[in-house]
């Protein structure tokens, strides 16, 4: 039987990820990569840590969210759990699409001579011309919400049966996870995924060309839904398996490293794909594992950052963009430049949050605030 009691671990690893995200954000400044405002210095170096980081990060907030989804069902039936993930992720999307994300479009095309002029005038534009990039609207960072949002709506009928009537499917998944190694069998679908599907559709997030993502992404979904619904079953397998995870973890990921200097081909593209897979799922394994022994506790600070962790999400791209148009330029150095970003990201959020969003009641909706602590999504 599933325990009641709360995973604070989650708690924390949600918490966790989504602080890295700043720190990746603040990162895509400085690297070759694209990005809506860049530094007149390019870093090739910070590609490496932003590489690892790049595996998993994305992918472990996909299961958590599924792990949250389980807990989320609680006593609803499919209608009102639809209904609150509409008012939990889509009004907040609706919102930060409107009022969050302008600001970053303004930026990057001031940064790129493709608008002059004022705010205020280019706002005007924001519904008139069209969908991103061409157009002014988009979700930008956003996106991670409408994928949530689908994926939960799409699979919502059969997490109910998993949650309600478990049945065989999650005694077969039991005693597949039970054995040595047996939480490796989740990379065979991801793999290929990333094996026959990636080469055909590049990482969009506008949704509608998407398909690897949202096939891929959907799939760490249901796996978080499927885990957390083993039990302890789940968790002293994880335990089990932790420090095997990390020797895998480095080892796939001193493979990648290796495979990517090599010339694209078959060979290359089915070895890459197997590496990446194992590497982001066991560096999955060792996060869940080593949260689990560690950071299973209450105290006050997660509770408050738990909480604050959704608004910081939904403003942190747009301070970030922000603050680097103004630091683009400078004749600065990368620490001082990271180190204004970073801090800079982080205290303003915080201000804007714990000053005005926190005290108006009126703002909770629209940055996913519940009256009482939100569990984990």
């Amino acid at each position: 039987m599933q325990t009641k009691f709360r995973r604070y671990d989650l708690d924390w690893l949600r918490v966790i990820v989504f602080g890295l995200l700043i720190f990746y954000h603040v990162g895509m400044f400085f690297v070759p990569w694209g990005w809506h405002v860049k530094n007149n210095t390019i870093y090739d170096w910070l590609i490496w840590p932003m590489l690892f980081l790049n595996q998993w990060r994305l992918p472990i907030l996909f299961v958590i969210s599924g792990m949250g989804t389980y807990y989320a069902f609680g006593k609803r039936t499919v209608g009102q759990f639809n209904w609150e993930r509409f008012k939990r992720l889509g009004i907040p999307l609706i919102f930060g699409m409107l009022f969050i994300v302008p600001p970053q479009i303004y930026f990057e095309r001031v940064a790129n001579a493709q608008f002059t002029g004022t705010y205020w005038e280019y706002f005007t534009t924001v519904a008139r011309d069209g969908i991103y990039p061409q157009g002014n609207i988009s979700w930008h960072h956003l996106w991670f919400l409408p994928y949530l949002l689908i994926f939960s709506w799409i699979l919502s009928p059969i997490f109910l049966q998993i949650r309600k009537r478990p049945g065989k499917f999650v005694q077969w998944i039991k005693r597949l996870v039970a054995k040595p190694l047996g939480l490796y069998w989740f990379i065979v679908p991801l793999y290929f995924w990333e094996s026959l599907v990636e080469p055909f559709f590049d990482i969009t997030h506008d949704l509608i060309h998407d398909w690897f993502a949202i096939i891929n992404y959907s799939t760490f979904f249901f796996f978080g839904f499927v885990l957390i619904s083993l039990g302890e079953t789940f968790w002293e397998s994880v335990e089990k398996i932790k420090k095997k995870a990390l020797v895998i973890g480095l080892i796939c990921f001193t493979g990648l490293i290796v495979c990517w200097q090599f010339e694209d081909g078959y060979f290359r593209h089915f070895t890459e794909a197997l590496l990446k897979v194992a590497n982001l799922w066991s560096w999955i394994l060792v996060l869940f594992a080593y949260a689990a022994q560690y950071l299973n506790r209450p105290s006050k600070t997660l509770a408050y950052a738990n909480r604050a962790v959704y608004p910081f999400y939904i403003l942190h791209q747009t301070v970030t963009i922000t603050i680097g148009y103004y630091l683009m330029n400078l004749d600065w150095g990368f620490i001082p430049k990271a180190t204004l970003l970073v801090v800079g990201t982080f205290g303003i959020s915080w201000i804007i949050y714990d000053l005005f969003i926190l005290r108006i009641p009126f703002l909770h909706p629209l940055f996913g605030l519940k009256k009482k602590k939100p569990a984990i999504d």
